[in-house]
């Protein structure tokens, strides 16, 4: 119990005091508050630093627009918009289409396991036509690099470590009159010591492990953008982007 003061100066100006009990700890509702979350919390710029700071630096940098193709094989798609134009009023209507994109688990020969990434159903068929995961993301193309975008950079960095693409490349090396073995570089251009690229490696490698032992949720899905369902005639008609897509003319 505590004492309050209660001060009456229209009819008795005289102290008098009033015991109120006081109300038990359980019964109190206290919102909790912690900035911990907040202040350890990493920005997608941030998150791709810390990833790749013991990769070579990736030549055309992050993606700004579609910002998950950062952390997957895209192809370069992102989201893309324009309109459903009608047949009959001609009123445009804004819409978006968004790539397809799946959850994989794609087999690698150079790494022997598989290894779950999202993909999009572009990238699934080029890789099927190249021959597989490993000659996918060994392409010497510039557009082929592109496409990459940081998260096939980085899981074509950890191939090119393996002793089967090692000795691949150094074939390559010697039948073009080149050393046998050239230098590993960081992220901000120096050398690399064989240390630091085993730590990366086994860093990296737990990275995959905790990857295929998490079941993508529903709502992950569904930000993936596998939930959206297109028929395959409208499909067709939408290879362009931005290109408007005409309804069907109503029934009067």
């Amino acid at each position: 119990y505590f004492v309050v003061l209660d001060i009456n100066l229209t009819i008795n100006p005289i102290y008098t005091t009033t015991i109120m009990p006081i109300r038990p700890s359980s019964l109190v509702c206290l919102r909790a508050f912690s900035t911990t979350t907040s202040l350890f919390a990493k920005s997608t710029k941030q998150k791709l630093l810390a990833d790749h700071a013991g990769v070579p630096p990736y030549p055309y940098g992050p993606s700004q627009w579609y910002k998950q193709s950062n952390h997957g094989l895209y192809g370069g798609q992102r989201i893309q918009f324009g309109n459903n134009v009608s047949e009959r009023t001609e009123i445009k209507t804004r819409r978006t289409w968004h790539p397809n994109i799946k959850y994989k688990k794609l087999f690698s020969l150079a790494l022997n396991r598989k290894i779950r990434i999202r993909v999009s159903t572009r990238v699934l068929r080029t890789i099927d036509k190249v021959g597989g995961l490993d000659e996918y993301l060994l392409g010497e193309k510039a557009m082929r690099i592109k496409e990459l975008g940081m998260g096939g950079w980085k899981l074509r960095w950890r191939i090119m470590q393996t002793d089967r693409v090692k000795r691949r490349f150094r074939l390559q090396r010697i039948a073009l009159g080149l050393p046998p073995d050239g230098p590993v570089f960081t992220s901000d251009g120096k050398a690399a010591s064989e240390q630091e690229v085993a730590e990366e490696i086994r860093d990296y490698d737990e990275e995959l492990d905790r990857e295929d032992a998490r079941a993508p949720t529903e709502a992950e899905m569904d930000g993936a953008g596998v939930v959206e369902e297109v028929l395959e005639d409208v499909r067709d008609a939408q290879p362009l982007q931005g290109e408007p897509v005409r309804e069907a003319p109503r029934a009067a």
